[in-house]
This record gives C-alpha cells, sequence and structure tokens, in this order.
C-alpha cells in the first residue's frame, strides 16, 4: 500500500515556474513508477510524465517536453514535477500516482493522490 499526497500547486503568471511534490508512505516506494497526470475542468485526465523506480529513465507527454521535468528522491520517498515556461493552457489539476511501469494510461497505475491545483494566468 502507498499513500500519496501531493504539495506545491498555487496561482503563477504564464513563463513562471512552479515545483510540485509528491510524498509516499510506505517502505515500498522504491519500487514503484511514479507517474504526473492532469486533469482541467471538462476534460479528460491526461499523462504529463512517469519516471521509473531507479530514476534512470522518464517519459514525457509531447506538450510538456523541454519545459517539464520529472525527478524522485527514493531516500525521501518523494517525487518532484519542476514546472517551467507555465502557460494558461497548464492549468489543471496535477495528480500523482504510482504503478508498475512508465506508461502513459492512467488505468494502469494503482495509487493516487488528492491532487493540487495549479492555476497559471496569462
Amino acid at each position: 500500500q502507498v499513500q500519496l499526497v501531493e504539495s506545491g500547486g498555487g496561482l503563477v503568471q504564464a513563463g513562471g515556474s512552479l515545483r510540485l511534490s509528491c510524498a509516499a508512505s510506505g517502505r515500498t516506494f522504491g519500487r514503484y513508477a511514479m507517474g504526473w497526470f492532469r486533469q482541467a475542468p471538462g476534460k479528460e485526465r491526461e499523462f504529463v510524465a512517469a519516471v521509473t523506480w531507479s530514476g534512470g529513465s522518464t517519459l514525457y507527454a509531447d506538450s510538456v517536453k523541454g519545459r517539464f521535468t520529472i525527478s524522485r528522491d527514493n531516500a525521501k520517498n518523494t517525487v518532484y514535477l519542476q514546472m517551467n515556461s507555465l502557460k494558461p493552457e497548464d492549468t489543471a489539476v496535477y495528480y500523482c500516482a504510482a504503478g508498475g511501469s512508465v506508461v502513459m494510461a492512467h488505468h494502469l497505475y494503482d495509487y493516487w493522490g488528492q491532487g493540487t491545483q495549479v492555476t497559471v494566468s496569462s
């Protein structure tokens, strides 16, 4: 069992940066691939980024490639999402998730956090 708690969301102007954190409970955190997803009002939940259990491999959605960076610190049971050059279309609730592998399909992740709101003003 893994419990996930996101933090770091907020209001930022376009072009600004935010760093999201996702703290995990449980001693098995290091065994899971971790992903970030987002959901804007009226839209489907979409994949943002994911990282392998070791942190050695990452995957990004095309819409955030080159702007967002996912990383993890297994000693701290935490995964991060550094978001730079933010755009109004990045506005959404951001969720972290734990799963067996680095994939884009949200239904393949086993555990989810409650989400944190990111709002980017133009």
